[in-house]
């Protein structure tokens, strides 16, 4: 990758122009006079383009797929087509994210994005036909490069490309911490513990079942995550400004998309209506929300885990977790559960991005959304920071966690909550009068059972046993 940043640059300046006037900009940069301008008008957020090379790739791949259909239509001469394309295949490579510059936040709907990689792959074409970066009567951004597009076609098309792919890599990553909770609930399986609702004892569970649950409810966002990338192989290239098409050839639409499919290897499909595919960012809306419901997800199984490793002595203290730093610049010995806390953090910001996302897409005006550019950026931080989170939550934490395995059992046969076991046998009032007198007593439910005399030890113990308490069993008749 070329990074401007460590450009030595030699003091060389081309000029360039636009709508508002000239600009001096260094000749070794790739993009030119509007890209300069968004760089200084737009210095937000300071996430940079270059930040998302899955995006950078997505938007040369529509440019080379634009660029192979104009070719095919004669609208634009072989040699200058064949250039463009090549150089969008470096794009898309990698080799030029250094000069993607433009700050992911900015006003005018995208066109500082897609203004960015016209430039950039218009100079770089123009090197490859032997001309100076510049030079733009050979190879011009808008003339050649944009050539039967607007940002308004090309700029979300590149977009759903990129969230394709970010998806599929967001599903590996979710499948390796699912694999983590399976291999925990196999090695935990024969751990018998109490289970909680209302963080009140309820009923016996193994740890193992725990875990499986964790892997199944992850599972589900896989089949989620999936559905909603296929909402991203509509699209509107050929829709140019509003939908209407207008600056382009009536075969364009199908041509170009024929191509986008080659290039990326995706099953894209032209728009049924245009004007509605140009306006609407509901995809994006669908994406979000299920990036929101698997961070929940995350999320809550984190609160779990920084609850049974609480303690360690006064606490749950039902498991483990590997220890990652101290935890007090006070308290000597202490150790926090930093690795789900992180997450759970990390979990906020995607619900809050999810909320950016939903009053963006909400403010919507007749023909195009504007707010589109922080849509984006939202759901890419959020895949960005959920990938980092869960393969640190997988590596740093679940992978080592460990089982108190005499805790889990005493706490079991200490609670208030085995008199449920029991209920089948002696009903629910027997049942009843055993919990309140355990809980005013301060006695064990086991205890009491046998002085009273309700059951042998040996009836008593067969009934306990941790595979008749954590799953469906046959009863006698009564």
């Amino acid at each position: 990758m070329i990074d401007i940043t460590q450009t030595t640059l030699s003091g060389k300046t081309r000029e360039e122009h636009d709508l508002l006037g000239y600009k001096q900009v260094p000749e070794e940069y790739y993009f030119g006079v509007q890209t300069l301008r968004a760089v200084e008008n737009f210095n937000i957020s300071r996430v940079k383009l270059c930040m998302y090379p899955e995006f950078v790739r997505g938007l040369a791949e529509t440019k080379a797929a634009a660029a192979m259909a104009n070719r095919d239509l004669g609208l634009m001469d072989k040699e200058v087509a064949e250039a463009i394309v090549a150089a969008c295949k470096e794009v898309a490579e990698g080799k030029f994210d250094g000069h993607f510059v433009v700050d992911m936040i900015q006003g005018g709907a995208g066109t500082s994005t897609n203004m960015n990689a016209n430039e950039v792959i218009a100079n770089r074409a123009l090197e490859l036909l032997g001309h100076a970066k510049g030079e733009y009567k050979y190879c011009h951004p808008n003339n050649h490069v944009n050539l039967s597009q607007s940002t308004n076609d090309a700029y979300p098309t590149g977009v759903k490309v990129a969230t394709v792919r970010s998806i599929e890599g967001l599903i590996v990553v979710l499948q390796r911490l699912i694999g983590s909770f399976e291999a925990k609930g196999r090695e935990f399986a024969e751990v018998i513990k109490m289970g909680r609702t209302q963080l009140q004892d309820a009923v016996p569970m193994t740890l193992g079942q725990e875990f499986e649950a964790y892997a199944a409810t992850l599972k589900e966002e896989v089949a989620r995550l999936n559905k909603c990338k296929t909402l991203c192989y509509v699209q509107n290239m050929g829709a140019t400004a509003i939908g209407t098409g207008i600056n382009s050839d009536p075969d364009y639409p199908e041509l170009c998309n024929r191509y986008l499919c080659e290039v990326t290897g995706m099953p894209m499909t032209v728009a049924a209506n245009m004007i509605e595919a140009t306006n609407d960012t509901s995809a994006l809306v669908s994406i979000s929300s299920a990036l929101k419901r698997l961070a929940i997800k995350i999320s809550k199984i984190c609160n779990d885990l920084r609850l049974m490793s609480s303690g360690p002595r006064c606490g749950l203290h039902e498991i483990n977790l590997p220890p990652m730093q101290p935890g007090s610049s006070i308290m000597p010995g202490k150790v926090n559960p930093v690795i789900p806390e992180v997450v759970n953090q990390v979990a906020f910001k995607v619900i809050g991005n999810d909320l950016t996302v939903t009053f963006a897409s909400e403010a919507a005006q007749l023909e195009l959304n504007v707010m589109e550019p922080v849509m984006v950026q939202s759901i890419f931080e959020s895949i960005d920071m959920l990938n980092n989170a869960m393969d640190t939550l997988r590596l740093r934490c679940v992978d080592g966690i460990t089982a108190n395995e005499q805790v889990c059992k005493d706490l079991v046969y200490n609670s208030i909550g085995l008199v449920t076991a029991l209920n089948p046998y002696l009903g629910y009032e027997t049942s009843t009068s055993l919990a309140k007198e355990a809980l005013e007593s301060g006695k064990g439910i086991y205890d009491l059972v046998l002085e009273r005399k309700l059951m042998s030890q040996e009836e008593l113990d067969n009934i306990l046993r941790p595979e008749y308490m954590v799953k469906p069993r046959k009863f006698p008749k009564q």
